[in-house]
Order: structure tokens, then sequence, then C-alpha cells
């Protein structure tokens, strides 16, 4: 990374999924002149919106977004693949004077941007096609018998896949960028319980399962982008398996895991400045590009 990238300051807001960082990002993005962009492994893929909360087409007229439908379902997006794409996009944002605002939820998107990850090389085409068909119970079983240490999120595909890419080599880390603001927020699990609820319920309303549909009509039900929380159980009612109102549970029992998965993360980065109002988020960014005037 060039000298002007490490001297530019950026806004990260992390947290959990329904914790506001979205909202929280517009509004810093309107106030301070910025541009967004998503570190969501979901919302990088085409034709999932409702199911991933994507921003909508209005917030997306009023700042503009990143890291957006940048693949489709049926392919692997990778955090080495994010990194590069972030770090462009951070650069083209502070080239036209604009302050770049870093946000989401997945915890690796992020750290491998803010530590400088050095990721491995991919794998070849033909050892990623032959890791996608394999399920969880099989790849779980090749790291036990190459005697890899199992990732944290065992019973993430991508997570498995990429350990047996790696060699089960971890990726290095290193310093913090300069120059960079980490906001946290993270409600109290009461709270996102709420939201999560309310949000599930909107998401149905809006066409959940009609999107599915025909996602998996289009890309099939084992794409690899619809094998996040979002769309498992509406998969499973739409095969029969749960009627909506158990798959609407599940659904909110899928994000709630999900939820303190990404909040064990992010609590190891001891970087960050954790806020419980956005009045208090306000107060720490104004002071931050205050001093990097």
């Amino acid at each position: 990374m060039g000298t002007k990238f490490e001297q530019a300051p950026l806004i990260v807001i992390v947290g959990p999924t329904a914790s506001g960082k979205s909202a929280l990002a517009l509004e810093l993005a309107e106030r301070y002149n910025g541009e967004i962009i998503a570190a969501d492994s979901r919302t990088v893929y085409k034709g999932m919106d409702i199911g991933t909360a994507k921003p909508t087409s209005a917030e997306q007229a009023k700042v503009r977004h990143h890291l957006l439908d940048v693949t489709t379902p049926d392919k692997v997006f990778t955090a080495a693949e994010f990194q590069r794409q972030a770090n462009a996009a951070i650069t083209d944002i502070q080239s036209r004077d604009k302050l770049p605002i870093l946000v989401g939820g997945s915890g690796l998107y992020v750290d491998g941007v803010i530590f400088n990850f050095d990721f491995q090389p991919p794998v070849g085409p033909e050892e990623r096609a032959r890791l996608s068909k394999l399920n969880i119970a099989e790849l779980q079983a090749e790291i036990k018998k190459k005697g890899y240490a199992m990732p944290e999120n065992s019973l993430n595909p991508r997570y498995l896949m990429r350990t047996i890419e790696r060699k089960g080599v971890t990726v290095q880390r290193g310093d913090l960028r300069a120059n960079t603001l980490i906001i946290g927020l993270s409600p109290g699990i009461k709270v996102l319980k709420g939201r999560i609820i309310k949000r599930v319920g909107e998401m149905v309303e809006d066409g959940l399962v009609e999107e599915t549909k025909d996602l998996v009509r289009r890309y099939g039900k084992d794409a690899p982008g619809l094998l996040s929380t979002s769309y498992k159980a509406i998969i499973q009612h739409i095969d029969g398996e749960l009627s909506l109102s158990s798959a609407k549970e599940q659904f909110v029992l899928n994000d709630l895991h999900f939820a303190k998965r990404q909040k064990s993360w992010f609590k190891r980065n001891k970087h960050i400045n954790w806020v419980d109002s956005m009045q208090a988020a306000h107060k720490i960014v104004m002071t931050f590009l205050q001093q990097n005037k």
C-alpha cells in the first residue's frame, strides 16, 4: 500500500447482524462526504437482496456503495478477493477527496483489510471444483485426516474449504492500518432478537420466499451464496420440510447464532471503540477527523 493510502483516514463500522451498522454508516457518509464499502459476505452476491437486508435503491442513491453485487451466488467469493477489491475502492474514494467508510459484520473481510492479511494464493479451479462438491461432514473429515486445525466456524463450508486450500496455514496478520478508526455497535441480545424478528417478518412480506425460489431455480440450493443463514430456513420451507411460520422461527434462530459468532470475533479486536448510541459514534468520528485534518 502506498503512502497516500496509509495516511488518509478510514472509518470502519462493525457489529453483529441487525446492530444498526448500515444506518450509522449512511448517517456518517451523508454528514462527512463519504462513500460506503460493504464488508458483507452475502451482499456481494447479485439477486440476494431481500434475504441479506441489502441497502435499498433509495439508500444507494443517497450514498455511493461499493462491493455490492460483484458476483453471482454460484461462485465462491473469498476474503482475499474482497481485500483486493476493497483496497482498490478505498484508494478510488480517497482519490476523489471523499471519506471511505468500511461497514459490515464479516469479520474476516474487515480484518483482512485493516490488518493487511497476507492471504495464501488461490487454489486451481480443479481443486476448488472438487471441494465445492463435498458436504460439511466430508470437508471436516478431510481436515481431520490431514491434521489441520478445525476453523472456528466448523459448520460453514466456506471456512472449511479455506482451511483445506491453505493447507491448515492461518493467514498472517499485519499491524492495524494507520489512521483507522473502528467503531463497534453491539446491542444486547434481547434488542437484537427483537430487531431480527421484526426484520425477518418484513423480509417475508417483501417477497423473500419468491426471491429464494428464483435463486434456487437459477443457481441450485447448494450454491455457495445460498449456504448463508439468511436462506437455509426458507429453502427448507420451499422443500416442504418446514411451515412458513417454523421457517421464520428457524431464520431468527440462525441469525441469533450468527450474531453470537460475530460478537465473539469482534471482541478479540482491542482497537474497536464500542458505542451504545449514534450520538456517541458521531462524537468519536468528529474528533478523529479533526485530528486528521
